[in-house]
């Protein structure tokens, strides 16, 4: 298997990396960068787990390859939180009881945050649109969606 050598920004950390055309954006951020908030749930786009910001928008890492993300930054759960203090969205889902079993927690994390990016003050509605692509096993929404309200009034 051929290789590419790409240069990438993961959490303003800018890495260079010789990665196999086959990798997916997923393996590379967990198995050369040990960034193993990131999670491979379904390995198929459908569970979010794996979502990471590309270029500051969402996306299933487990769908992209390494090679799409040449020149690109990423954010992953780990570069959320800042000089030791949790993002206002982290700390929402810890008051709020959003996390459960946790497996889904670093995708939902990541895609609240890309909709207080783009739209700091989301109705209800458009927070359980925004998390359509994140699946929790675990129990309902109610808790998750709370907790990105309450991060909504802190911004």
């Amino acid at each position: 298997m051929s290789k590419h050598s790409i240069i990438v920004t993961v959490n303003g950390v800018k890495e260079w990396l010789d990665v196999p055309a086959n990798m997916t954006l997923l393996q590379m951020l967990r198995d050369e960068l040990a960034l193993t908030g990131t999670k491979n749930g379904c390995a198929a786009g459908e569970c979010g787990a794996c979502t990471v910001l590309l270029n500051g928008e969402p996306v299933n890492s487990c769908l992209v390859l390494a090679v799409e993300a040449d020149g690109a930054e990423i954010v992953t759960v780990e570069g959320l939180a800042r000089d030791e203090q949790l993002d206002v969205i982290q700390q929402a889902f810890v008051d709020e009881g959003g996390v459960q079993c946790g497996f889904c927690t670093p995708g939902m994390l990541i895609s609240a945050r890309a909709l207080l990016d783009r739209h700091p003050h989301p109705s209800e509605e458009e927070i359980r649109e925004a998390l359509l692509g994140n699946l929790c096993r675990c129990t309902g929404y109610t808790r998750i969606v709370w907790a990105v309200q309450k991060a909504a009034r802190s911004v």
